[in-house]
């Protein structure tokens, strides 16, 4: 019997790299933004310990768009943010955002970011988070 051999394809070589959330805390937004896409320009799937606020989100996204077509190979960027438990209840949530308050970002979130060059799509459930990559 001879075995079939699967062709999976080949994908670009890529590394992911974990940014606890102490090497952000004391940055202002624009430095954070700019260590986030200093990372992911470099061709690294980012995961971030806790989540960045709302407007700095947006202007991430703001600055990956305007960068398109300006900076070679780039495709811009795929952001999911995974929280823990949202049904902790109303002790539970007020506990959660004392801690959040004295942390100063919500520390038990994870944000995934990665360049869209590589990143295909991100699933999220409350079970598990699929990473698709393109070949």
């Amino acid at each position: 019997m001879v075995k079939k051999k699967r062709n999976l394809g080949k994908i670009k070589g890529f590394s992911m790299q974990f940014l606890p959330y102490s090497e952000v805390r004391d940055l202002d937004s624009s430095q954070r933004i700019r260590k986030i896409l200093n990372i992911i320009l470099g061709n690294n799937i980012l995961i971030l310990q806790g989540r960045l606020e709302f407007g700095e989100e947006t202007r991430l996204i703001e600055d990956t768009m305007a960068m398109i077509g300006h900076v070679r190979d780039f495709k811009g960027i795929e952001l999911a943010v995974i929280s823990g438990n949202n049904n902790a209840g109303l002790f539970g949530n007020f506990r959660k955002n004392i801690v959040n308050a004295i942390a100063g970002g919500d520390i038990g979130a994870l944000t995934i970011i990665g360049p869209a060059s590589i990143v295909k799509e991100i699933k999220r459930n409350p079970r598990k988070i699929e990473l698709l990559l393109k070949r």
